[in-house]
């Protein structure tokens, strides 16, 4: 099979989070376990750091390879899911796995993975750790897929863990409290392993405490410790969180004097993510007179950042291209919205996508007004058809709607 060929098979024949959602999400470690033993585990060379969380944790995952780079490592990066092609997962040094290396691995080992119903994401974390070991990665930041305890990425012993954050997502799977869901995120916590808190809350505090306690892992609360926070090429506010748990990730590492990344690094790192990772999609800008920003949040604790920093952007009339996936839930996101604002309703190109006409519907309830349009194409276009020089256009509500963008033009 060709790379076409050899994606599509992998998308197409097993289950797959990104496309069928819920049914693809598996409840224990049995596969990867199975697989990484055929692949003679190859994880167990790899020195990582561990990156769980509700929202953050790609653009913390991305700073920390930019700036361990920048300190002249090679640095693999394994995060999900991907904008426009698979390879963006699998990185190092920014540059994206081969196409070669994905059809031989796959070619490789289809037999077993047909034989043991490997699910997607078991089969692209096999990919990655493979890959990395096979170059000789220096260090390898892996992003959790979901959750954290139960995810495919946890058979990995990091050098450290970090949580950015809790907030009410894939509840379906992860609990419905943020108590439950920082105890699903706690499952990456291992014995004696330094962890490294994002953010917190008093509900979501306890439970990291007590997960570390248990596994006597030291750990440190960036919001408390870091004090100053650098600048970053990632302008999102959001980031400002993001950055202090990089800062901290950093200072913890080199703690353990196996790496040394200098001030000089750290501040070079996260002003060249885009630079050096390629990282897409955050507060990204796609084009100026109309000022033209997309943004992959999808939750109300995203959301609820960006709309804020939308409010402070200067503009005549606001334009909203938006769509999201069918297991969102709509009354904690909509109310987000500003009503002053012209809506172009859409449905992502994906089996997950919401029906456009629900989502109108839903958006009335809550005053946001607009037109439908039957592809996320037709609404953007139209959305800068109808917008003048001094407006603004923001693009989101989904990762699925972002990577239908033209991304890497500036209009």
């Amino acid at each position: 099979m060709n790379y076409q060929e050899t994606t599509n098979w992998m998308f197409n024949q097993l289950p797959m989070y990104q496309l069928q959602g819920a049914s693809a999400y598996k409840e224990d470690l049995t596969n990867i376990k199975l697989l990484a033993a055929h692949l003679d585990n190859p994880q167990n060379g790899l020195k990582c750091i561990h990156v769980a969380g509700t929202n953050g944790k790609g653009s913390t995952s991305h700073m920390l390879s930019s700036v361990l780079q920048e300190a002249g490592y090679k640095v693999g990066l394994y995060t999900s899911p991907h904008l426009k092609d698979f390879r963006e997962r699998i990185k190092i040094n920014g540059k994206e796995i081969s196409e070669d290396f994905v059809c031989e691995f796959i070619a490789k080992h289809k037999d077993f993975f047909e034989a043991n119903d490997m699910s997607f994401f078991e089969m692209s974390v096999g990919l990655a750790f493979d890959y990395f070991a096979s170059e000789k990665v220096d260090i390898a930041i892996i992003e959790v897929g979901l959750g954290g305890r139960l995810d495919a990425t946890n058979i990995i012993t990091p050098l450290v863990s970090v949580i950015t954050n809790i907030d009410l997502d894939h509840t379906q799977f992860l609990g419905n409290t943020p108590a439950a869901i920082a105890g699903e995120k706690a499952g990456i916590i291992k014995p004696n392993v330094p962890v490294v808190i994002g953010e917190y809350t008093t509900e979501t505090q306890p439970v990291f405490l007590a997960k570390a306690e248990e596994n006597k892992a030291p750990i440190y609360f960036a919001s408390d410790l870091i004090s100053e926070v650098y600048p970053s090429d990632l302008i999102g506010d959001y980031q400002f969180h993001n950055k202090k748990t990089v800062q901290q990730t950093i200072a913890v590492l080199n703690a353990q004097n196996e790496f040394n990344v200098s001030d000089t690094n750290l501040k070079a790192g996260l002003l060249n993510v885009v630079k050096n990772t390629g990282l897409q999609g955050r507060w990204q800008q796609l084009g100026e007179n109309p000022k033209i920003i997309c943004d992959t949040a999808h939750n109300k604790h995203g959301l609820a950042v960006v709309m804020n920093q939308i409010q402070k952007e200067t503009f005549e009339n606001l334009h909203i291209v938006l769509g999201v996936v069918n297991d969102k839930d709509l009354d904690s996101i909509l109310p987000l919205f500003p009503k002053k604002a012209q809506y172009y309703f859409c449905s992502p190109n994906s089996s997950r996508g919401l029906s456009v006409e629900i989502l109108q519907d839903a958006a009335k309830k809550h005053n946001l007004i607009g037109t439908k349009y039957n592809s996320v194409e037709k609404a953007f276009l139209s959305a800068q058809k109808n917008a003048t020089e001094d407006d603004f256009i923001y693009v989101g509500g989904s990762t699925f709607v972002v990577a239908e963008l033209p991304l890497n033009s500036k209009n």
